[in-house]
C-alpha cells in the first residue's frame, strides 16, 4: 500500500530529494495508483509535470514523497493543471512527524477557473485599484464606483490603493466588492500569524528580534540577515494575496458555489494522504505550526492571531522557488460555509 509504506517512515528518517521522488513515482504500485485516479490517458502527463515541478524546486524535493503525490492528485481531482499558478504545492515542516510535507494551496487563478467551470459566469476577475480610480460609493445603492486610468503604462506606475473583485452571471446578476488597502492590511495583520503591519519585537530561540513595519519592509529598511522573518506570502506578494482574498470573499458570500468549489475551499491550505483503503485521498491530520529553524512554511490561522509570545511559530520557508511562493492561503473568519 502506498500510504502504509510511506507512513511507516514516520518514526524514522525520511528519504527525500528529487532522485528519490522520481524513483518512488516510477514504482509499479504508485504508477498503478496514479492510473486509477487520473486515468491511463492522463497518467503520463500528470507524472511528467510533477517530476518537472519537483526537479525545478529543491525545497519541494525535500518534502516526503507521499504528500507531494497526494497534493498533486488533489489538484487533478479539481481539474486544475499543476503548473501555471492554478494551485501550488508548498513545503512546510510537520513538527509532530519531524519532516517536511507538501501543502495544497489553491491559487488566485484556480479560484477563478473553478467559478468559470460552473458555466454560470460571463465574467469574473479581481484587480488592483490605482490612485485616483476609486470614486466613492453611489449615494443610493452604496455600490463602489470607479474610473480606470486608460493608459496602461501610466496605470502600472500609479500606486495601488485597494482591490476590487467582480463577477457577472448568465442570469444577469452582477456583484463587485472593494477593499481599500488599509482594510486589506488590517485583515492580513489580524489573520496571518506571520505578518505584522506595524513594528514589533518578537521572541525567538535566537533571542529578541525587532520586526519592522510592512512599510519599512517594502522600503528595504530592515536587517536582511533576518529575511526569514518576512517570508510570509503577504510580504512577498501582497497584491496577489489581496486579489485572492477579495475574490474568495466575493464568491463565498455572493457567488454560486458548486460541490467542486466547496471541496476546493475546504482543501485550501491542507496536506493530503491516501485513505486507509488506499482508494481515495483524504486531508491529513492537522499539524502544528513550525517551531524550529527558519526553514518551515508558515501556517495561516482562520482565527484572530494571539499575542506573539513565541514567534517561533511564524518561522517560514526560505528558498521556495518563486513559482511556489506567489500565493499563500488565508481562511475567511466570517465565511458562511465555515471553510
Amino acid at each position: 500500500m502506498v500510504a502504509n509504506k510511506l507512513q511507516k517512515q514516520k518514526n524514522s528518517e525520511i528519504v527525500t530529494g528529487a532522485k528519490h521522488f522520481n524513483a518512488v513515482l516510477a514504482t509499479k504500485l504508485v504508477k498503478t495508483k496514479i492510473n486509477q485516479m487520473v486515468g491511463a490517458v492522463n497518467a503520463q502527463r500528470f507524472s511528467t509535470s510533477l517530476i518537472s515541478l519537483v526537479n525545478n524546486n529543491p525545497s519541494l524535493a525535500e518534502c516526503e514523497s507521499n504528500s507531494i503525490i497526494t497534493g498533486a492528485l488533489q489538484g487533478e481531482a479539481l481539474h486544475l493543471p499543476i503548473s501555471l499558478g492554478y494551485f501550488y504545492l508548498v513545503p512546510f515542516m510537520d513538527n509532530k512527524l519531524g519532516y517536511k510535507k507538501a501543502q495544497f494551496i489553491l491559487g488566485y487563478k484556480g479560484l477563478i477557473q473553478l467559478a468559470i467551470k460552473t458555466g454560470q459566469y460571463i465574467d469574473i476577475d479581481a484587480i488592483e485599484i490605482r490612485e485616483g480610480e476609486y470614486l466613492g460609493r453611489d449615494s443610493e445603492t452604496g455600490k463602489p464606483k470607479f474610473k480606470f486610468i486608460e493608459d496602461d503604462e501610466v496605470r502600472e506606475n500609479t500606486p495601488v490603493i485597494g482591490y476590487m473583485a467582480y463577477f457577472e452571471m448568465r442570469n444577469g446578476y452582477k456583484k463587485k466588492i472593494y477593499w481599500p488597502k488599509s482594510k486589506m492590511l488590517n485583515h492580513a495583520d489580524q489573520f496571518s500569524q506571520a505578518f505584522s503591519k506595524n513594528e514589533t519585537t518578537i521572541n525567538t530561540k535566537y533571542g529578541a528580534k525587532k520586526k519592522v513595519s510592512y512599510e519599512d519592509y517594502k522600503k528595504g529598511n530592515y536587517d536582511h540577515k533576518n529575511e526569514w522573518m518576512y517570508s510570509s506570502f503577504w510580504y512577498k506578494n501582497f497584491d496577489e494575496m489581496a486579489k485572492k482574498t477579495v475574490i474568495r470573499q466575493l464568491l463565498s458570500k455572493h457567488g454560486l458555489l458548486t460541490d467542486t468549489e466547496i471541496q476546493a475551499y475546504s482543501s485550501d491550505g491542507s496536506s493530503f494522504e491516501f485513505s486507509a483503503d488506499n482508494n481515495t485521498i483524504v486531508p491529513a491530520a492537522v499539524v502544528e505550526v513550525p517551531e524550529e529553524a527558519p526553514k518551515a512554511i508558515e501556517q495561516e490561522s482562520s482565527a484572530p492571531k494571539a499575542p506573539q509570545e513565541d514567534s517561533d511559530k511564524e518561522l517560514a520557508e526560505m528558498g521556495i522557488n518563486v513559482e511556489l511562493n506567489e500565493f499563500g492561503f488565508e481562511e475567511d473568519y466570517d465565511d458562511p460555509f465555515g471553510l
